[in-house]
């Protein structure tokens, strides 16, 4: 029996130590991977729902002075009507998404000259997310 060779005590620590270590280090790369995911997938939504709501803005038809409107959260429980066109919801691949968006003449004191500054802001669960600019022209 006293041939006999085993790991001591200190070894056994010091490879668990290594172990705990090398865990912390890929859990935390993990994590971090996971959150830039995330991110980039939220800005990637809130990109292409600007992008939808500049184009809705440059096909409506022009109103002298411009004009804001904000697109809430949620949708909701009831759908309007739809030949009203005062509410805009953004369907079901957008909820928690809201947008504010507001156009204004270009030189904003001076009277409207037919062009118009878009900017989009888009927010997820209340943080900002993108802002889009614009123009609008009169045709």
């Amino acid at each position: 029996m006293k041939n006999e060779r085993g790991f001591s005590l200190i070894e056994v620590i010091i490879a668990i130590a290594l172990l705990g270590m090398i865990s912390v280090a890929f859990f935390g790369a993990l994590s971090t991977a996971s959150k830039a995911t995330i991110t980039g997938d939220e800005r990637a939504t809130a990109e292409s729902l600007a992008r939808s709501q500049m184009e809705y803005v440059k096909n409506a038809p022009y109103q002298v002075g411009g004009f804001i409107y904000e697109i809430p959260p949620n949708p909701p429980a009831t759908q309007p009507p739809p030949w009203d066109t005062t509410y805009i919801t953004l369907g079901s691949d957008y909820i928690g998404y809201s947008a504010k968006v507001n156009s204004v003449p270009l030189n904003s004191p001076d009277p409207d000259d037919g062009i118009q500054e878009v900017t989009v802001t888009i927010y997820h669960q209340d943080k900002l997310v993108v802002t889009l600019e614009g123009y609008k022209a009169q045709r």
